[in-house]
Order: C-alpha cells, then structure tokens, then sequence
C-alpha cells in the first residue's frame, strides 16, 4: 500500500470515529432550548378605535365570538392568544371586521390576524374608522353575553305601568257595603 492509500484509510478511521461521537459531543455542548410554555386562550380581545371626525379614541372589549359595534364596524373576535407574563409578550387575535355601508348592506372588509405588539401591521384602516388590538383579557368590566342574554330571557318584574285612575277600580268587597259612619273594622 503506497502512502496515500495508508493516509485515506487513517482519514476514513478517523471520520468514522469523528462521525460516531459528534452526536453525543453536540448534545452535550448544545444549551437546552428553553421551555416555551403554551399560549394562553383569553375569553376577552380588547381594542382601540379612532373615530378619525372626531378624533376620540376609544377603548373597547369584545367577548370571543360576539360582535360589537364601532361606528359603521362591526367586530368579531374569534380567538385571543397572549403568553404568560414571565416571557416575552406575543398577543394575538383573529379578528373578522364588517362595515355597515350607507345603504344598509353588511360587507365584510378584514379577516386575518392581529398583533397587539404590532398594531400598525394588520390594523383595520378605514375612512373613518381604525381598529386595532391591544391585548386580551381572562375578565372585563363589561358583564359577558350569556349574562346579558339571560337578563333578556327573565320576566319583567319592574316594568312601568300606567295605573288606572281610582274611579275606574273599584276596591274589591267580600261583604256588603257599610253604611255611611259605621265602622268596617273586624273586632274579632
């Protein structure tokens, strides 16, 4: 065997050796990856609008699949993600945004993703009104749809009625009228 022959073969010995222990060696010197926990699903998306006429900005909450009204838009969350606070934060939602056109038609101008540590990127642009996400909630002032909807649901207990006047009613009697002076109360 020539020398070359000799040298290949200690090459291919020694990248076979190299081959065989550099799994072991980069698991070893590799740091572990750190845990990513899960996202967090939040019952609430919260928003900004700006009415651009006016200029007022408003903060609202949307409960996960219910629809509010800003202006001419309607607002839909579907889902509402964010991260716990120990790491960094990451909130998103996927928002469907209706407008309500002059002649009374419903037109659906966004579906997508929004990012509440990026709000410029997918932020509803309007000719009178923007939207955008600023984060999600676990609880909101505003009381949640299902309660609403059983408050819709109850009897009415205290509703206003007119009266009638007191000559239409008469009091009801179970005896016959007393005569005029004579005393009606039970001595019993």
């Amino acid at each position: 065997m020539n020398s070359f022959g000799r040298l290949s073969t200690g090459l291919f010995a020694a990248a076979s050796v190299l081959a065989a222990s550099t799994p072991g060696f980069a698991a070893a010197q590799t740091p572990a990856a750190p845990a990513v926990s899960d996202r967090i699903t939040n019952p609430v998306a919260e928003f900004a609008g700006i009415d651009k006429i006016t200029g007022r900005i408003i903060t609202f909450d949307v409960y996960i699949d219910e629809t509010v009204q800003f202006g001419a838009l309607q607002v839909t969350p579907r889902v509402c993600y964010s991260r716990p606070e120990t790491e960094q934060p990451k909130t998103d939602s996927f928002v469907e945004v209706d407008e309500i056109t002059l002649d009374r038609k419903i037109r659906r101008i966004f579906t997508g993703w929004m990012f509440a540590e990026s709000p410029g990127l997918n932020a509803v642009e309007h000719a009178v009104y923007d939207v955008w996400l600023k984060g999600c909630k676990q609880k909101s002032d505003v009381p949640p749809p299902t309660a609403a909807k059983a408050d819709t649901g109850k009897p009415k207990t205290n509703t206003a009625k007119p009266k009638p006047p007191a000559e239409a009613a008469p009091e009801p009697s179970d005896a016959a009228p007393a005569p005029d002076g004579a005393d009606t109360t039970d001595t019993n």
